[in-house]
Parts: structure tokens; C-alpha cells; sequence
């Protein structure tokens, strides 16, 4: 059934204004657009963003609770790539609406009631 079709039922909508509001924070939107180009450490990703790992394993904590990304052990370190959802269709879809609405402002067409 193509998804684009589909109306969501009560949970599907619930499970997608999840994924939402997991990337709906910059620092894991940067993390997820990074892990969507290739699998990371946790050290790496921390350093990517300028924050502690601790910080950092907490965002990633937060985009696994909701199946974005897939952790990996590797000995003492642990590895993060984006999970099973196509992550970077979500992301590029994000910026797209982003960019549109930067448009319609600069433009000044931007609908001021939503």
C-alpha cells in the first residue's frame, strides 16, 4: 500500500509526531543528517557537535527510543548509523519546507495565521 495515500490512524500519528518532536531539536537533527551519511562513534559525533558524549549520548538515546538510529559495539566503543526508516528523506523533506517558508518571507507571502 503506498504510504502517501493512506490516511494514519490514532497510533501511526502518535508514532510519527514522535519521530517529530525527536528531530525537532537541532543537535539531533545534526546528528541524524551526520549518521545519514555514514556510521559514527559517539566520540566522533561529540566532537562533530562541540559537546561532551555524555550530552551527546543522551540525544542519540532519545532518536533510538523512536527506531532513527541503530547503535553498534564495537569493543569499548559504540557505534550509531540511522536505523531502518529512510532518515534522510525526513531530513531533506525538513529542509525543503524550511527553505519554502524562507522564501515566502523573504517574499512576504508567508501566511501570518499558522
Amino acid at each position: 500500500m503506498d504510504t502517501q495515500m493512506m490516511s494514519p490512524d490514532s497510533t501511526r500519528a502518535s508514532q510519527a509526531v514522535a519521530v517529530l518532536k525527536a528531530v525537532a531539536d537541532p543537535t539531533r537533527y545534526r546528528l541524524l543528517w551526520a549518521l545519514s551519511r555514514q556510521e559514527l562513534p559517539v566520540s566522533a559525533l561529540a566532537e562533530l557537535l562541540g559537546t561532551h558524549v555524555a550530552a551527546t549520548s543522551q540525544h542519540l538515546a532519545r532518536l533510538r527510543a523512536v527506531g532513527l538510529v541503530c547503535p553498534r559495539r564495537e569493543g569499548t566503543r559504540i557505534y550509531y548509523r540511522t536505523g531502518p526508516a529512510d532518515a534522510r528523506r525526513l531530513l531533506e523533506g525538513a529542509l525543503l519546507v524550511a527553505q519554502a517558508q524562507g522564501d515566502q518571507v523573504a517574499l512576504g507571502t508567508a501566511d501570518s495565521g499558522t
